[in-house]
């Protein structure tokens, strides 16, 4: 299946798989404050999922009450009421300590909670109550599960894959904490995608055509809730080979990135509740403190939210909160400008992402062609004002700030999937944290440590990336941490969190160097090869010792080693490498010394001798001293390497299973409970259905007297329980009632069913028939009898066709007769599906003979023997003539008959001048 949707200038091109083994693919978008989901499936591409108040953006808030969890808008009236049990504004502790200055931040804002320490890890836990702890995974985890909820029912089918958006700021341990927690809610997550790339990609995919190998500079600029981001990002065509040959596609490259990681319209918000709350202790209408009032603060948090966003296109609004404390009333008038007021040092942090931005692309704004505002928080009018005297040019609008992301995150699902073919569109991010290789190396001074850039600052990626190790001969150790961030202001040096990642332990290096020691074998060193995906993520993928040793070939032995050589070069999936020489010990290199046959895609040059004639050597290359030449043969040795996270692990099994047991259990208790309330709004409306029903009058007509008043009587009991017991009922007990009743009902509904449809179904059958009528009369002129040169039909098709014609419609004239004479309210004679086998009997005798007169063919006429006279020539073309004249007649011959469905939908049979007219024709 093929789906093409033309969007500007951009074609996307969706090939799907068979329908019954394709797999719709999403992206979700998970902020801090709002959660949208993307789709691409068979038949709805790229489109914006719909919650199930058909909303396109969802309140990233959960909330776990008396065992009823809910979600979004539910979720938020939940917590104006208990704000200690609904959670928002996970993300930002995602793998962090308690002790992080974000989660302090956090218990600041929202002092309602209890947050401890996981004592295994350290990490943050709600505690919900005495006995129930919820890490940010396992809430994050039921937020993704209900993305894939939402998503399927917009695609109608499973979806098990997706992308996932994530601030670019995220770094190693938050990045592997978001994909355990979608792990935990069953989702095999693609790829991890930066939010202002998945901005950039939507931003360029509908714009390709304007792209060219000249590159264009655009910046991003989005002000989300928690925090804010600058991007400067390039547009160009690049050219390829990854399939054979020269193919041309656009590419976007981040080349700069800045951002303020608290900086957002929740600090906007916090800010104005606060003024709220001081406004209504100003008052004096209660003695309490406003501000020891979880419940109070919370509707506070909540007015202060829409009040920020009423007064973004309104000079002035009033807020008002009803019975915000001992059932007093609030109510303030607040203008922009005291609203601007509370966070003017905010405005003049606005600019601070853009110099950073443009500091770490080496870049000026002289060369940047549009600055694009992107995020809810851009839409204040103040934040406009400062941002354009920092980019001193004006602001474009020209990106939907909402579902950008989502977008060009499910696009890229689209391509990473197998179900699906997207027009190529290449992205290339950036390293905003830069990673460095530390180790020990013996030196005359002593013991010195040495570092290694392994991915700058802004390096593009996904990459590889080898260390050379080239002195140690005994087993070492190294580890991997961030390198200096001293371009990050030193409060955001401190957000990054621990700067120690992992330390790698290499085993087994002396017994690798001694089994590979001789006069000929030269030692490359020890090389470790790294990776920087997709997502972002650091992964070291082997360490090989490397060796080079020289041999010298007798002929006989020139095949085998040569064969021997190229197999230990391709050992482990590995090049052959080389180490950078300005520092040769420890110095990383690009993964690109690849041999012929991986950089051309195509076998390298061919270097044996040459054929003669008969396929063998020529005798003068048996002589030759070329094949006594030394040969160089590259081994890789692995070395044995264990890894220990010195940062914060993710969940190990035990925990993981743990987890996913808590969240197991709250889906079934949900189902159970969503189960319950289909359960009885399903009987309620049965019940109020039939009620109704039993006094119109083909219902009235149709029972009997005691009939009617059993079901009655029925529908009364249960009515009366149901308002009264019956409300606190299990799901078991509404489904049993429901049965009960459609078992007492189904008799009466299906002769009403009956009576309603049955002259209708009259209707097709005696159309049908008087279709075959004409068909058969036409049908007679074709046999042998009547037409020896159009024998298409036997006397036997010919009766047994009449005779069913003849046989349906006596056996449809007795069984109406019979019919009539039942009461409406007594056991159907005649029912629909009667009907139905007639007319499906007739309609398949019919197709028989119509199939027949299609591969009828005229038997060919024998040209007579040819005259000399000339005279046969004559004949024959003649007798030729005929036989074009006759399968002439026989295509025009073609006798077509009703189907069923055909037949029940013609309004009347067709007119003996209709007949007459077709007779002749034929």
């Amino acid at each position: 299946m093929k789906i093409s949707i033309l969007a500007s200038t951009f074609l996307l091109y969706l090939a799907s798989l068979p329908l019954a083994n394709s797999l719709a693919v999403m992206s979700v978008d998970l902020g801090s404050e709002w959660m949208k989901i993307g789709i691409v499936s068979p038949g709805v591409p790229m489109e914006i999922a719909l919650n199930k108040e058909s909303k396109r953006k969802t309140p990233a808030v959960i909330s776990l009450r008396d065992n009823n969890r809910l979600f979004g808008e539910d979720a938020q009236s939940v917590g104006v009421r208990f704000p200690k049990q609904a959670y928002g504004y996970l993300l930002d502790l995602l793998g962090k300590k308690v002790d992080h200055p974000l989660v302090k931040l956090y218990q600041k804002r929202f002092p309602y909670y209890e947050i401890v320490a996981d004592p295994d890890r350290g990490t943050v836990l709600f505690k919900h109550d005495e006995e129930t702890f919820y890490s940010p995974e396992e809430l994050i985890a039921q937020f993704l599960k209900k993305a894939k909820e939402f998503a399927e029912n917009g695609a109608h089918q499973p979806i098990k894959e997706c992308v996932l958006t994530v601030p670019g700021f995220f770094n190693q341990v938050e990045r592997r904490a978001l994909l355990q927690a979608a792990d935990l809610a069953g989702l095999k997550v693609l790829q991890l995608i930066n939010d202002y790339t998945a901005v950039a990609l939507n931003y360029g995919i509908f714009r390709s055509k304007t792209f060219n190998e000249t590159s264009q500079y655009v910046m991003f600029y989005d002000m989300g809730a928690s925090s804010t981001t600058a991007t400067l990002v390039s547009y160009q065509t690049v050219k390829t080979k990854e399939r054979g040959y020269v193919e041309t596609h656009p590419q976007a490259t981040v080349l700069g990135v800045g951002y303020d990681r608290t900086l957002g319209g929740l600090e906007i918000q916090v800010r104005l509740q606060e003024y709220l709350a001081k406004k209504f202790n100003d008052m004096k209408k209660t003695k309490n403190d406003v501000f020891k009032n979880p419940r109070a603060m919370a509707k506070l948090f909540k007015e202060a939210g829409r009040l920020k966003n009423v007064l973004s296109a309104n000079a002035e609004h009033a807020a008002q909160v009803e019975g915000l404390l001992d059932e007093q009333d609030f109510k303030l008038a607040v203008t922009r400008e005291e609203m601007e007021g509370l966070v003017k040092d905010l405005f003049e942090r606005v600019g601070k992402p853009v110099e950073q931005a443009l500091k770490t692309a080496h870049l000026t704004m002289d060369v940047v062609s549009q600055v694009i505002l992107v995020g809810a928080g851009t839409r204040m009018p103040k934040v406009q004002e400062y941002l354009q005297k920092a980019v001193d040019r004006e602001l474009s609008k020209n990106i939907n700030t909402d579902e950008a992301a989502a977008l060009g995150a499910v696009y890229k699902a689209a391509d990473l999937s197998t179900g699906f073919k997207v027009a190529k569109f290449i992205t290339k991010d950036a390293v905003i944290f830069p990673i460095q290789v530390t180790f020990e190396r013996n030196t005359e001074d002593g013991l010195k440590v040495v570092k290694r850039t392994l991915f700058g600052l802004m390096n593009p990626y996904p990459q590889k990336k080898i260390i050379t190790f080239n002195k140690h001969v005994d087993d070492f150790s190294f580890s991997v941490n961030y390198a200096e961030l001293e371009y990050l202001p030193a409060d955001e040096i401190v957000n990054v969190g621990s700067t120690n990642l992992s330390e790698y332990r290499l085993k087994g290096v002396a017994e690798a160097l001694k089994k590979n020691s001789g006069d000929n074998v030269e030692t490359k060193g020890i090389k470790a090869h790294f990776t920087m995906d997709d997502s972002g993520l650091l992964n070291l993928v082997n360490v090989d010792l490397v060796i080079e040793k020289t041999v010298v070939p007798s002929v006989e032995e020139e095949g085998t080693l040569s064969k021997l050589g190229s197999t230990f070069s391709k050992l482990f999936g590995g090049e052959e490498e080389k180490p950078v020489h300005e520092k040769p010990e420890e110095e990383p290199a690009p993964e690109d010394n690849q041999t012929d046959k991986e950089r051309t895609g195509k076998p390298a040059a061919d270097k044996k001798p040459p054929l003669n004639e008969t396929g063998g050597k020529n005798a003068t290359d048996k002589e030759t001293p070329k094949d006594t030449k030394p040969k160089v043969v590259t081994i890789k040795e692995p070395i044995q390497t264990s890894e220990t996270v010195l940062s914060l692990g993710v969940l190990n099994q035990k925990q993981f299973e743990e987890s996913t047991k808590k969240i197991e259990k709250l889906d079934k208790i949900e189902y159970e409970i969503n189960r319950r309330a289909t359960a009885l709004n399903n009987l309620e409306s049965f019940v109020i259905d039939i009620q109704n029903k039993l006094y119109e009058e083909e219902y009235t007509r149709a029972g009997t007297e005691a009939e009617i008043d059993k079901i009655k009587a029925m529908c009364s009991e249960i009515s009366d329980w149901l308002y009264d017991e019956g409300s606190q009922a299990d799901a078991d007990t509404y489904e049993k009632k429901l049965d009960e009743l459609h078992d007492l009902t189904n008799e009466l509904f299906s002769r009403v069913w009956e009576h309603k449809e049955r002259p209708e179904a009259l209707n097709a059958l005696h159309t049908m028939l008087n279709h075959s009528q004409h068909f058969l009369k036409s049908a007679k002129n074709l046999t042998k009898a009547t037409n020896p040169e159009k024998d298409v039909f036997t006397e036997v098709e010919i009766n047994t066709l009449e005779k069913l014609i003849n046989d349906t419609t006596d056996w449809r004239d007795n069984s109406v007769k019979e019919q009539n004479q039942v009461k409406p309210n007594e056991p159907i004679k005649l029912t629909v599906k009667m009907l139905m086998d007639k007319m499906a009997a007739l309609d398949r005798e019919v197709k028989y003979l119509i199939n027949k007169i299609k591969m009828w063919r005229p038997k060919k006429v024998e040209k007579p023997a040819e005259d000399k006279s000339g005279s046969g020539d004559k004949n024959t073309t003649e007798n030729e003539e005929n036989v074009a004249e006759e399968e002439t007649v026989a295509e025009e011959e073609t006798i077509e008959a009703p189907t069923v469905e055909e037949a029940v939908e013609a309004d009347q049979a067709p007119t003996e001048k209709q007949q007459e007219d077709d007779h002749n024709e034929l």
